[in-house]
């Protein structure tokens, strides 16, 4: 790693003129965005950046900066190249007025969860039944913060206008993810050990309850199909919970972890799910049969070789996020370190310093990672991207659509069931 920083207009910092992918496993920080405020202000209680989030096209990020305030960002990356001519877009004038159409939104609380989601389109312009009965405001792509005093706080993207205020959790909402499939709702965990469901074709309507947790919700995440709802929690049991989006009730409870589970992602084919645990361990499962098909420890020899700045010490890790083409698994652990995984190698192809990160992100093209911390920055990594395989081309294509039972039922060899269902690379 290098760092040749240059500030620009206060907040922005490049890196490089650009940064192109390369056939050698690397990251390599281009990008920080600082929050325009005293740094006196920094590592105090409210500054923290909780949620990071691209929209589901690309075209825009948001991050919690601290202190109530959302930034929404447009953003015109392309792959994996960030130039300078893109950050110039970016800056500032000396008013503090954004010159790209970024909005600076009040929230009125801290945010604790953040997410971008946009409904279904619907096929040649037809409405489902659901839809049917009932008109939607909303038709493009939505801003859900979570705050600390358990409302959820919507936004229409990119005016940043306020759509619905959804109160019902009595203390921080942490997590929020969007189920979009004939219906568009929203999922919120709490840490007053609830999940709330919302239909926002039905102006925010909370449509269930979900209380089978006993701690601390952290996380909750939707498979890309939005079949599933994942969500992990708190205490010695009842951690890792997978949920039917249809009924809202309980198919498989997951265990291996040794402490509380606090981020969850789904792989982009829906065939692997990653936790990350304060037991200083990654687990990825099979969320179909429920198997643990590996174990990352974040405990490692290596990385006391690194120069990490002062910060916490210990392996609990933050969050985990899949690549684009779900061969790597990124996470952010409390040793000040932000790994990048093979999955195939099931090791760490990348190790870089992250003092104080909180949440990670990969951008929905595949070549940027969007990392938050403690301070209310937001720092942007290049990760060189894999170029898969045919093979796993094929298979992560039937894999969106194809359950582990329903592959092996399949009349072929073993070994080419084993790839399916990533027991082998």
């Amino acid at each position: 790693l290098h760092e040749d920083a240059g500030e620009i207009a206060g907040w922005f910092l490049l890196m490089d003129e650009y940064i192109e992918c390369s056939a050698e496993p690397r990251s390599l920080l281009v990008a920080k965005l600082v929050p325009n405020r005293s740094p006196e202000f920094d590592f105090k209680s409210g500054c923290e950046t909780w949620g990071v989030a691209f929209s589901p096209d690309g075209s825009y990020f948001a991050w919690s900066q601290g202190y109530n305030i959302v930034k929404l960002i447009p953003w015109p990356l392309e792959d994996c190249r960030i130039s300078r001519k893109i950050a110039s877009r970016l800056k500032l004038d000396r008013k503090g007025r954004s010159q790209s159409g970024e909005k600076i939104i009040d929230c009125g609380q801290n945010v604790w969860g953040l997410a971008i989601g946009a409904p279904k389109p619907e096929n040649g312009g037809r409405s489902s039944v659901n839809q049917s009965k009932c008109v939607s405001r909303i038709t493009g792509m939505v801003l859900a913060t979570g705050l600390a005093n358990g409302e959820i706080k919507l936004w229409e993207v990119p005016s940043a206008h306020l759509l619905f205020n959804l109160k019902g959790h009595q203390t921080v909402v942490r997590s929020i993810a969007f189920i979009s499939n004939e219906n568009f709702m929203l999922v919120s965990a709490s840490r007053d050990t609830t999940l709330r469901v919302w239909d926002l074709n039905q102006d925010g309507n909370l449509v269930h309850l979900l209380d089978d947790h006993r701690q601390w919700v952290y996380c909750c995440a939707v498979s890309p199909d939005s079949s599933k709802l994942c969500s992990v929690g708190g205490g010695k049991t009842l951690q890792v919970l997978l949920w039917s989006t249809i009924s809202f009730t309980v198919i498989r409870k997951l265990e291996g972890h040794d402490a509380d589970v606090v981020s969850c992602a789904f792989s982009p084919d829906g065939a692997l799910l990653a936790t990350a645990s304060y037991d200083t361990h990654v687990i990825v499962w099979d969320p179909h049969t429920g198997e643990s098909l590996m174990k990352l420890r974040h405990c490692s020899p290596a990385a006391a070789t690194l120069d990490v700045d002062d910060g916490f010490r210990t392996g609990f890790v933050r969050a985990v996020s899949f690549s684009q083409e779900g061969l790597n698994l990124a996470s952010v652990a409390d040793d000040g370190l932000l790994r990048i995984w093979s999955l195939d190698l099931q090791m760490p192809i990348t190790v870089a310093p992250l003092a104080n990160g909180l949440c990670c992100t990969f951008s929905p093209h595949g070549g940027v990672l969007a990392t938050g911390t403690r301070d209310g920055h937001v720092k942007f990594w290049t990760v060189s991207r894999v170029l898969p395989t045919l093979q796993h081309i094929c298979r992560k294509t039937l894999r969106h659509v194809t359950s582990t039972q329903q592959i092996m039922l399949l009349q072929v060899p073993k070994k080419i069931k084993e790839f399916l269902t990533y027991k082998s690379f």
